[in-house]
C-alpha cells in the first residue's frame, strides 16, 4: 500500500500557539505520518500555550489516531517580524514576554536548532504565519506602517525563513507556507494589505522553488486553504459568514476540515511529492475554481 512515511525527519512549525489552526493540524498530520515535530511560538502567546500543555488542556486535540499522543520535541520562541535580534526594536526586547525568551528572532531559532539537534536538523519547515494589523480597514484606508508590517510578517519571512534555515536542511526537504485566495481574487473586508502579502507569498514561493532548489536541493510549495474559523481568523471579522458562502458555492458543497489541509501538508513535505515545486495547491473544496455564485444567500446571513 502507498503510504506517507516521514519516519526520521524533523519537522518545524512556525506560528502554532494553539490547538485551533491549521499550523496545529498540520503537526498533527505530521506527527501521524512518523515526523518529530518543533514548533516556533510567538513570544507574547507562548506562556499560555505553555500552561495549556502543562495543565493538560490540549489532551485530547493531541491525542493521534494509533493511540500515541502528539508532543514537541521542542518550543522556540519566534517573532518573526525581527531577521536577527538586533533588528528588534528596544521597547520589543526589554518587554517583559520578550526579554526573558533570549533570541526570539529567525536567526535565533536557526541557531536553537542546531544547538539542540545538530547541523543539519531539518526535513520539514512549515511556515503557518501572518499578521495584518489594519486587516480589518479597506486597502485605499491602510497605512503604509500597516502595509509594510503586514507584507513583511505575512510574506517575507517566509525568503527569511529558506534563506536562514535552508542550509539546515537535509536532502530533500521541503518548505511549506499557506496563503489564501485572496493573492488574487477580491474579498472584500479581507484589507490592510493582507491580499498583497499573499499574493507577494505565492510569487515568492515560486522564485524561491527555483532558486533555493538550486543552492539546497530543497523544494517550496504553498497551500492555498478556503475559510476556516481558527482563533487567528477571528481577527477578521467576519469568518462565519465567510464559511457559510463557501460551503454554499463551492464545487464541493461542505466545510473545510482542518485535519483535511494537514493531510495535504504532509503529502507535500512526504517523498511522494518529490517532484513538486513552486505550485499552490488548492485546498478548499473547489471554490477557487468557480466564477458565480450558485446560491448568495450568506451574504445576507443565511445558513
Amino acid at each position: 500500500m502507498l503510504a506517507i512515511d516521514l519516519r526520521g525527519k524533523r519537522a518545524l512549525i512556525a506560528g502554532v500557539a494553539d490547538d485551533g489552526g491549521f499550523g496545529f493540524a498540520i503537526a498533527k498530520a505530521l506527527a501521524e505520518a512518523g515526523a518529530s515535530v518543533a514548533v516556533g511560538t510567538w513570544p507574547p502567546a507562548l506562556n499560555i500555550f505553555l500552561n495549556l500543555l502543562e495543565r493538560g488542556k490540549m489532551d485530547s486535540s493531541l491525542a493521534l489516531s494509533d493511540g500515541r499522543k502528539l508532543s514537541f520535541e521542542k518550543i522556540y520562541p519566534l517573532d518573526a517580524a525581527y531577521d536577527s535580534l538586533a533588528d528588534a526594536p528596544a521597547e520589543i526586547r526589554e518587554n517583559k514576554r520578550y526579554k526573558e525568551r533570549g533570541d526570539f528572532s529567525i536567526a535565533g531559532l536557526a541557531q536553537g536548532l542546531q544547538a539542540d539537534f545538530g547541523p543539519q536538523p531539518l526535513d520539514i519547515v512549515i511556515h503557518s504565519l501572518a499578521n495584518g494589523p489594519e486587516v480589518k480597514k479597506p486597502l485605499l484606508d491602510t497605512s503604509r506602517k500597516g502595509y509594510l508590517e503586514a507584507v513583511s510578517v505575512s510574506a517575507y519571512s517566509l525568503t527569511s525563513m529558506v534563506r536562514q534555515l535552508g542550509p539546515l536542511m537535509r536532502a530533500g526537504g521541503s518548505f511549506l507556507s499557506l496563503t489564501y485566495m485572496a493573492s488574487e481574487r477580491v474579498i472584500p473586508g479581507y484589507g490592510g494589505g493582507m491580499s498583497s502579502a499573499k499574493a507577494a507569498l505565492e510569487a515568492d514561493t515560486r522564485t524561491l522553488a527555483f532558486e533555493a532548489g538550486r543552492r539546497h536541493g530543497v523544494r517550496v510549495n504553498t497551500i492555498s486553504a478556503g475559510p476556516y474559523a481558527s482563533r487567528a481568523a477571528s481577527a477578521i471579522g467576519f469568518i462565519d459568514m465567510m464559511i457559510r458562502y463557501c460551503r454554499a458555492n463551492a464545487a464541493l458543497p461542505r466545510e473545510l476540515e482542518a485535519s483535511e489541509v494537514g493531510a495535504t501538508a504532509a503529502f507535500l513535505a512526504s517523498p511522494l511529492a518529490a517532484a513538486i515545486t513552486g505550485t499552490t495547491v488548492y485546498v478548499d473544496n473547489g471554490y477557487h475554481a468557480m466564477g458565480m455564485a450558485v446560491d448568495p444567500t450568506p451574504l445576507a446571513g443565511g445558513s
